[in-house]
């Protein structure tokens, strides 16, 4: 098992479970933070959260392959582990990078995939039909060889976080999901290891995604009606100098089904391209 300084780094089940088993005995309590690596601020944001939660902190990197269909950006997605442990180390919040391969989450022969439904109906399952089964299958793996207490889950992908809640109270994992609300640049773009992928010109585009979905919100709570709300964002999106719009929706915060009218908590989520970069938000309505 390497070791850099005083965060352990597990390669495998095997490892992890050596980490792990001592600090059960011994009462800990334990937080995941699960990640693709390419680790920015809002990563951290949440690895300070699982610190101040639990007693000891594992961070996982894995670029999971089940979540990307074959024209996706699996092959380009940023590795970048060496500096992702660096930034973890200088934290001072994590004991323990689970880093397994590929062939060791999904072995030869690997044939279960874990079929969700509920928030996880519509919007992102739209247009990427295979992301969330990925998304569970990976997760549920992870909190099986982790058996964390808690896991914490950025609000950035709100989605992916109700979905993720929903898998944990439907399997009777017994992890506590905690969501961290959205680390922002200064003029709002959410942070994304895919904003590394932005020029100059498509980065002031991007900037304009956050500003649009706070218009949309209060458009709808002024009393516009949420279907015209919705279509104009989408086309300031167009605008703002976005090639296409994959949605702009306001949802119910805790199901994500659709409203006609705001009785009660809501989120405005949108996806848009530029170019062949796509990008996500939602605030609150």
């Amino acid at each position: 098992m390497a070791v850099q300084s005083t965060v352990a780094i597990a390669a495998n089940h095997a490892e992890l479970r050596a980490v792990l088993e001592p600090w059960r005995k011994a009462g800990s309590t334990i937080a995941l933070v699960p990640t693709m690596g390419a680790l920015h601020e809002g990563h951290l944001a949440l690895v300070r959260e699982a610190a101040a939660a639990a007693d000891k902190v594992v961070v996982s990197i894995f670029v999971n392959p089940a979540q990307f269909a074959p024209q996706e950006d699996f092959g380009r997605y940023p590795r970048t582990f060496d500096s992702d442990s660096e930034k973890l180390e200088r934290t001072g919040a994590v004991q323990l990078i689970y880093a397994p391969k590929a062939g060791d989450m999904y072995p030869k022969g690997f044939a279960t995939k874990v079929s969700v439904e509920g928030p996880a109906s519509g919007l992102e399952t739209d247009f990427r039909p295979h992301f969330f089964s990925g998304v569970a299958t990976v997760v549920a793996k992870l909190f099986v060889q982790c058996r964390p207490d808690i896991a914490v889950f950025g609000e950035k992908d709100y989605q992916q976080l109700l979905v993720v809640r929903r898998l944990s109270r439907d399997l009777d994992l017994g992890v506590e999901v905690i969501g961290l609300p959205t680390v922002r640049e200064p003029d709002g773009l959410a942070l994304s290891s895919r904003n590394a992928y932005l020029t100059p010109e498509s980065r002031n585009v991007a900037s304009h995604l956050n500003r649009i979905l706070i218009e949309v919100g209060e458009r709808a709570r002024s009393g516009v009606p949420i279907p015209q709300a919705e279509a104009e964002g989408a086309a300031a999106l167009i605008g703002a100098g976005f090639d296409r719009v994959d949605y702009v929706a306001i949802r119910d915060a805790e199901t994500l089904v659709p409203l006609r009218t705001l009785d009660g908590p809501a989120r405005v989520l949108a996806a848009a391209r530029i170019g062949s970069i796509r990008l996500i938000d939602n605030r609150s309505v």
